[in-house]
Protein backbone atom coordinates (compact mmCIF):
# COMPACT_ATOMS: atom_id res chain seq x y z
CA UNK A 1 0.00 0.00 0.00
CA UNK A 2 1.24 3.48 -0.89
CA UNK A 3 0.74 6.10 1.84
CA UNK A 4 0.96 9.86 1.34
CA UNK A 5 2.62 12.21 3.84
CA UNK A 6 3.98 15.73 3.95
CA UNK A 7 6.94 17.52 5.53
CA UNK A 8 7.66 20.72 7.46
CA UNK A 9 9.61 22.14 4.51
CA UNK A 10 6.22 22.60 2.82
CA UNK A 11 5.57 25.17 5.57
CA UNK A 12 8.89 26.90 4.86
CA UNK A 13 10.79 25.12 7.63
CA UNK A 14 14.35 24.56 6.38
CA UNK A 15 16.35 25.30 9.53
CA UNK A 16 15.23 24.59 13.10
CA UNK A 17 16.18 27.99 14.50
CA UNK A 18 14.67 30.20 11.78
CA UNK A 19 12.55 32.90 13.40
CA UNK A 20 10.17 32.80 10.40
CA UNK A 21 9.13 29.21 11.10
CA UNK A 22 5.55 28.48 12.09
CA UNK A 23 5.26 26.58 15.35
CA UNK A 24 5.67 22.83 15.21
CA UNK A 25 2.14 22.43 16.60
CA UNK A 26 0.76 24.53 13.75
CA UNK A 27 2.53 22.35 11.20
CA UNK A 28 1.20 19.13 12.74
CA UNK A 29 -2.36 20.46 12.99
CA UNK A 30 -2.42 21.86 9.44
CA UNK A 31 -0.87 18.67 8.04
CA UNK A 32 -3.73 16.71 9.57
CA UNK A 33 -6.29 19.30 8.43
CA UNK A 34 -5.01 18.94 4.87
CA UNK A 35 -5.72 15.22 4.90
CA UNK A 36 -2.30 13.67 5.53
CA UNK A 37 -1.70 10.88 8.03
CA UNK A 38 2.08 11.12 8.13
CA UNK A 39 4.73 13.79 8.51
CA UNK A 40 8.49 14.07 8.53
CA UNK A 41 10.47 15.33 11.49
CA UNK A 42 11.84 18.40 9.76
CA UNK A 43 15.27 19.71 10.74
CA UNK A 44 16.15 18.16 14.08
CA UNK A 45 15.30 20.59 16.86
CA UNK A 46 12.23 21.99 15.12
CA UNK A 47 9.95 19.45 16.73
CA UNK A 48 10.55 18.65 20.41
CA UNK A 49 13.34 16.17 21.05
CA UNK A 50 11.67 15.21 24.33
CA UNK A 51 9.84 12.12 23.12
CA UNK A 52 6.69 12.26 25.26
CA UNK A 53 5.90 15.84 24.22
CA UNK A 54 6.00 15.05 20.51
CA UNK A 55 4.30 11.67 20.94
CA UNK A 56 1.28 13.29 22.58
CA UNK A 57 0.85 15.78 19.75
CA UNK A 58 1.33 13.13 17.05
CA UNK A 59 -1.36 11.06 18.71
CA UNK A 60 -3.73 14.01 19.09
CA UNK A 61 -3.62 14.64 15.34
CA UNK A 62 -3.46 10.96 14.32
CA UNK A 63 -0.07 11.45 12.67
CA UNK A 64 2.65 8.90 11.95
CA UNK A 65 6.23 10.13 12.02
CA UNK A 66 7.60 8.91 8.69
CA UNK A 67 11.26 9.83 8.82
CA UNK A 68 13.75 12.63 9.05
CA UNK A 69 16.38 14.37 6.99
CA UNK A 70 20.02 15.05 7.80
CA UNK A 71 20.64 18.12 5.62
CA UNK A 72 24.23 18.84 6.58
CA UNK A 73 27.56 19.60 4.82
CA UNK A 74 28.83 16.09 4.11
CA UNK A 75 31.13 17.76 1.53
CA UNK A 76 33.05 19.67 4.23
CA UNK A 77 35.44 17.57 6.33
CA UNK A 78 35.84 20.47 8.78
CA UNK A 79 32.13 20.25 9.67
CA UNK A 80 32.04 16.54 10.46
CA UNK A 81 31.06 17.18 14.08
CA UNK A 82 28.02 19.11 12.84
CA UNK A 83 27.08 16.29 10.46
CA UNK A 84 27.42 13.68 13.19
CA UNK A 85 25.45 15.76 15.70
CA UNK A 86 22.57 16.14 13.26
CA UNK A 87 22.66 12.46 12.34
CA UNK A 88 22.72 11.07 15.89
CA UNK A 89 19.97 13.38 17.13
CA UNK A 90 17.81 12.60 14.10
CA UNK A 91 18.30 8.85 14.51
CA UNK A 92 17.34 9.00 18.18
CA UNK A 93 14.22 11.04 17.42
CA UNK A 94 13.13 8.67 14.66
CA UNK A 95 13.61 5.55 16.76
CA UNK A 96 11.71 7.11 19.66
CA UNK A 97 8.59 7.40 17.50
CA UNK A 98 8.91 4.25 15.40
CA UNK A 99 9.79 6.12 12.21
CA UNK A 100 11.52 4.21 9.44
CA UNK A 101 13.35 6.53 7.06
CA UNK A 102 16.62 8.36 7.59
CA UNK A 103 17.36 10.61 4.60
CA UNK A 104 20.86 11.92 3.93
CA UNK A 105 21.35 15.11 1.90
CA UNK A 106 24.60 16.88 1.21
CA UNK A 107 23.67 20.48 1.94
CA UNK A 108 24.26 23.33 -0.44
CA UNK A 109 27.90 24.16 -1.12
CA UNK A 110 29.04 27.63 -2.28
CA UNK A 111 31.12 25.74 -4.84
CA UNK A 112 28.06 24.11 -6.36
CA UNK A 113 25.16 26.51 -5.75
CA UNK A 114 25.82 28.64 -8.87
CA UNK A 115 25.67 25.58 -11.15
CA UNK A 116 22.46 24.01 -9.85
CA UNK A 117 20.81 22.55 -12.94
CA UNK A 118 24.03 22.85 -15.00
CA UNK A 119 25.74 19.46 -14.92
CA UNK A 120 28.20 20.36 -17.66
CA UNK A 121 29.53 23.37 -15.73
CA UNK A 122 29.51 22.05 -12.17
CA UNK A 123 32.79 21.76 -10.28
CA UNK A 124 33.76 18.17 -9.53
CA UNK A 125 35.68 16.78 -6.58
CA UNK A 126 39.02 15.15 -7.28
CA UNK A 127 39.33 11.45 -6.45
CA UNK A 128 40.73 11.95 -2.97
CA UNK A 129 38.07 14.46 -1.97
CA UNK A 130 35.33 12.28 -3.43
CA UNK A 131 36.55 9.19 -1.57
CA UNK A 132 36.51 11.00 1.77
CA UNK A 133 33.08 12.49 0.99
CA UNK A 134 31.68 9.08 0.03
CA UNK A 135 33.10 7.54 3.19
CA UNK A 136 31.45 10.17 5.38
CA UNK A 137 28.09 9.38 3.79
CA UNK A 138 28.71 5.65 4.18
CA UNK A 139 29.65 6.10 7.86
CA UNK A 140 26.34 7.78 8.65
CA UNK A 141 24.42 5.29 6.51
CA UNK A 142 26.02 2.36 8.33
CA UNK A 143 25.27 3.93 11.71
CA UNK A 144 21.64 4.58 10.81
CA UNK A 145 21.08 1.13 9.36
CA UNK A 146 23.04 -1.02 11.79
CA UNK A 147 22.93 0.87 15.10
CA UNK A 148 19.44 2.32 14.84
CA UNK A 149 17.68 -0.11 12.48
CA UNK A 150 16.55 2.61 10.09
CA UNK A 151 16.17 2.47 6.32
CA UNK A 152 18.69 4.99 5.03
CA UNK A 153 18.27 6.74 1.69
CA UNK A 154 20.53 9.13 -0.19
CA UNK A 155 18.71 12.14 -1.61
CA UNK A 156 20.14 14.13 -4.51
CA UNK A 157 19.74 17.88 -3.99
CA UNK A 158 20.33 20.95 -6.12
CA UNK A 159 23.43 22.86 -5.12
CA UNK A 160 25.18 20.02 -3.29
CA UNK A 161 27.76 17.51 -4.44
CA UNK A 162 25.13 14.80 -4.94
CA UNK A 163 23.02 16.70 -7.44
CA UNK A 164 23.38 15.15 -10.89
CA UNK A 165 22.68 11.59 -12.03
CA UNK A 166 26.33 10.56 -12.57
CA UNK A 167 27.23 11.55 -9.00
CA UNK A 168 24.24 9.78 -7.53
CA UNK A 169 24.92 6.63 -9.54
CA UNK A 170 28.62 6.68 -8.67
CA UNK A 171 27.75 6.84 -4.98
CA UNK A 172 25.26 4.00 -5.36
CA UNK A 173 27.93 1.90 -7.06
CA UNK A 174 30.46 2.54 -4.30
CA UNK A 175 28.31 2.14 -1.16
CA UNK A 176 26.76 -1.19 -0.15
CA UNK A 177 23.04 -1.28 -0.87
CA UNK A 178 22.51 -3.07 2.43
CA UNK A 179 23.15 0.23 4.21
CA UNK A 180 22.20 2.82 1.60
CA UNK A 181 19.01 2.99 -0.44
CA UNK A 182 17.56 5.92 -2.40
CA UNK A 183 15.13 8.56 -1.21
CA UNK A 184 14.06 9.66 -4.65
CA UNK A 185 12.95 13.26 -5.09
CA UNK A 186 11.11 13.80 -8.36
CA UNK A 187 11.57 17.56 -8.34
CA UNK A 188 15.28 17.72 -7.61
CA UNK A 189 15.88 15.17 -10.35
CA UNK A 190 14.02 17.37 -12.83
CA UNK A 191 15.83 20.48 -11.55
CA UNK A 192 19.14 18.71 -12.24
CA UNK A 193 18.12 18.22 -15.87
CA UNK A 194 17.17 14.55 -15.91
CA UNK A 195 14.05 12.43 -16.40
CA UNK A 196 12.71 11.27 -13.02
CA UNK A 197 10.61 8.46 -14.48
CA UNK A 198 13.52 7.00 -16.48
CA UNK A 199 15.71 7.00 -13.36
CA UNK A 200 12.98 5.33 -11.32
CA UNK A 201 12.64 2.57 -13.88
CA UNK A 202 16.38 1.85 -13.72
CA UNK A 203 16.73 2.00 -9.94
CA UNK A 204 13.32 1.09 -8.52
CA UNK A 205 14.75 -1.90 -6.65
CA UNK A 206 16.87 0.47 -4.57
CA UNK A 207 14.28 3.20 -4.02
CA UNK A 208 12.99 2.85 -0.46
CA UNK A 209 11.21 6.16 -0.08
CA UNK A 210 9.82 8.90 -2.32
CA UNK A 211 9.66 12.67 -2.12
CA UNK A 212 7.00 14.14 -4.37
CA UNK A 213 7.99 17.56 -5.67
CA UNK A 214 7.11 19.34 -8.90
CA UNK A 215 9.08 21.89 -10.92
CA UNK A 216 7.79 24.89 -12.85
CA UNK A 217 9.56 24.48 -16.21
CA UNK A 218 9.53 28.19 -17.01
CA UNK A 219 11.11 29.12 -13.69
CA UNK A 220 13.60 26.25 -14.07
CA UNK A 221 14.71 27.49 -17.47
CA UNK A 222 15.13 31.01 -16.12
CA UNK A 223 17.08 30.14 -12.96
CA UNK A 224 19.38 27.75 -14.82
CA UNK A 225 20.08 30.36 -17.49
CA UNK A 226 20.68 33.06 -14.87
CA UNK A 227 22.78 30.82 -12.58
CA UNK A 228 20.36 31.58 -9.76
CA UNK A 229 21.23 30.01 -6.43
CA UNK A 230 18.92 27.42 -4.88
CA UNK A 231 17.24 29.57 -2.25
CA UNK A 232 16.64 32.41 -4.70
CA UNK A 233 15.11 29.84 -7.07
CA UNK A 234 12.76 28.78 -4.26
CA UNK A 235 11.85 32.43 -3.86
CA UNK A 236 11.02 32.60 -7.55
CA UNK A 237 8.62 29.67 -7.21
CA UNK A 238 10.58 26.85 -8.85
CA UNK A 239 8.71 24.33 -6.70
CA UNK A 240 5.08 24.55 -7.77
CA UNK A 241 1.96 22.66 -6.77
CA UNK A 242 1.98 19.02 -7.81
CA UNK A 243 0.55 18.60 -11.28
CA UNK A 244 1.39 22.16 -12.35
CA UNK A 245 4.98 21.39 -13.38
CA UNK A 246 7.02 19.09 -15.59
CA UNK A 247 7.02 15.92 -13.47
CA UNK A 248 4.77 13.21 -14.95
CA UNK A 249 3.10 12.00 -11.76
CA UNK A 250 0.76 9.49 -13.43
CA UNK A 251 3.89 7.83 -14.87
CA UNK A 252 5.60 7.98 -11.46
CA UNK A 253 2.56 6.26 -9.96
CA UNK A 254 2.63 3.58 -12.64
CA UNK A 255 6.30 2.75 -11.99
CA UNK A 256 5.55 2.40 -8.28
CA UNK A 257 2.51 0.19 -8.92
CA UNK A 258 4.29 -1.96 -11.52
CA UNK A 259 7.02 -2.69 -8.99
CA UNK A 260 4.74 -3.25 -5.98
CA UNK A 261 6.17 -0.28 -4.07
CA UNK A 262 5.04 -0.26 -0.46
CA UNK A 263 5.24 2.57 2.00
CA UNK A 264 5.40 6.33 2.15
CA UNK A 265 5.57 8.98 -0.51
CA UNK A 266 6.01 12.39 1.05
CA UNK A 267 5.00 15.71 -0.50
CA UNK A 268 7.69 18.37 -0.27
CA UNK A 269 6.91 21.80 -1.66
CA UNK A 270 9.74 23.98 -0.38
CA UNK A 271 8.49 27.55 -0.03
CA UNK A 272 9.92 30.93 0.89
CA UNK A 273 8.29 32.30 4.08
CA UNK A 274 8.98 35.86 2.90
CA UNK A 275 6.62 35.42 -0.04
CA UNK A 276 3.54 35.02 2.18
CA UNK A 277 2.83 31.46 1.00
CA UNK A 278 -0.33 29.52 1.76
CA UNK A 279 1.13 26.20 2.94
CA UNK A 280 -2.17 24.81 4.19
CA UNK A 281 -3.89 25.68 0.91
CA UNK A 282 -1.02 24.19 -1.09
CA UNK A 283 -1.02 21.04 1.05
CA UNK A 284 -4.74 20.60 0.39
CA UNK A 285 -4.31 21.16 -3.35
CA UNK A 286 -1.44 18.68 -3.50
CA UNK A 287 -3.44 16.05 -1.63
CA UNK A 288 -6.41 16.60 -3.94
CA UNK A 289 -4.21 16.30 -7.02
CA UNK A 290 -2.67 13.04 -5.83
CA UNK A 291 -6.10 11.63 -5.06
CA UNK A 292 -7.27 12.63 -8.53
CA UNK A 293 -4.62 10.41 -10.14
CA UNK A 294 -5.19 7.46 -7.83
CA UNK A 295 -2.86 8.01 -4.88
Amino acid sequence: MIKIGNAPCSWGVEFADDARNPTWKTVLKENADAGYKGIELGPVGFMPEEASTLAAELAEHDQTLIGGVVFRPFHDAAQWDDVMDGAVRTCKALVAHGAEHLVLIDSISPRRAPTAGRADEAEQMDDAEWSAFRDRIATIAKMGAEEYGLTVGIHAHAGGFIDFEPELERLLDEVDDNILKICFDTGHHSYAGYDPVAFMKRHIDRISYMHFKDIDPEVKAKVVANRTDFYDACGQGIFCNLGDGDVDFPAVRQVLLDNNFEGWCTVEQDCDPLLDPDPLGDAKKNRAFLQSIGF
